[in-house]
């Protein structure tokens, strides 16, 4: 699977995602752009709160990801985080507009955004498919032995529920037994991931074409646990260890799952990606500008 290609996608129905409370400034441009759209003969859609602010058709959010031919997200990467689950298993591409703080994942600056949306109209860009990690959590027969399946773009994280504990956790990678990690949580970044929570846990940033996973703890109890780059082929397995107060497990940290001590958690990568349309910028350039690297 290659990371970045050319796509010649025919462009007919743009879904606009942006919060309903943005500023005035954010609902100015996405007012700006739908007008632009229809002007174009294009099919302007957005979920209904924000509709009728913007002018655009209102469509419930997995009816805009049935139809979207293109999604322009409006916003910070927690909003673009909401816009990739609501694409399910499509492949629509995705551009980002940066309204937000960082922004890793909406790249497009304001000022560039009709710019960009016309280049992808007119069918000159380049995509990244960005892979997704799928988690599964298994309940014992006394939980009910029932599976819930997540997906996440960023990452997965299992932290305790109880303020000051301690998570114990054992990992097995690749059917190998790997680690037992003591900390306050544990972090499962794929390379998109590797610039939000695992970098503020001392995780390298990896780039986004490489085929890997990051395991990174949070605040560690032993000083040797580093953060781990793992093939992104291996399938984790772990297990809980510790039983007071129970754990969460968090993906992309908008869907959550309450963990006993008698579930299994399996994360591996998952069949579908998320599709990301490229800014005009390099990667460097962008690592560069949002750390503030000189």
């Amino acid at each position: 699977m290659k990371s970045t290609v050319k796509q010649k996608q025919a462009i007919r129905s743009i879904g606009l995602v942006l919060r309903p409370d943005r500023p005035q400034h954010a609902i100015t441009l996405a007012t700006d752009l739908t007008s632009w759209i229809k002007a174009r003969g294009l099919d302007a859609i957005s979920e209904p709160l924000t509709a009728p602010i913007i002018g655009a058709r209102p469509a419930e959010p997995a009816q805009l990801g049935r139809e979207a031919d293109l999604v322009v997200v409006l916003g910070g990467d927690g909003t673009f985080l909401g816009a990739a689950r609501m694409m399910g298993e499509r492949e629509t591409p995705i551009l980002g507009i940066n309204l937000g703080g960082l922004g890793f994942l909406t790249e497009i600056p304001i000022e560039e955004a009709r710019s960009a949306l016309s280049r992808v109209i007119e069918g000159d860009y380049e995509v990244d498919r960005r892979i997704t990690l799928e988690a599964v959590v298994a309940r014992s027969a006394k939980n009910g032995g029932q599976q819930e399946q997540f997906r996440a773009l960023n990452d997965v994280v299992m932290v305790k529920r109880a303020f000051g504990r301690m998570l114990e956790v054992e990992v097995i990678a690749d059917h190998k037994p790997f680690c037992a990690y003591r900390a306050d949580g544990l972090i499962v970044a794929t390379p998109t991931g590797s610039t939000a929570h695992a970098l503020s846990a001392g995780g390298p940033i990896v780039f986004p074409s490489l085929r890997v996973v990051v395991l990174a703890a949070i605040c560690p109890h032993t000083l040797s646990h580093r953060p781990v780059v793992l093939p992104d082929s291996f399938e984790l397995e772990m297990r809980i260890k510790s039983d007071d107060q129970g754990a969460l497990l968090t993906c992309d940290g908008q869907e959550v799952a309450h963990l006993d001590q008698s579930d299994v958690i399996y994360i591996r990568r998952a069949k579908h990606v998320v599709v990301l349309v490229r800014s005009a910028h390099p990667y460097f350039e962008i690592w560069r500008d949002k750390l503030r690297w000189g």
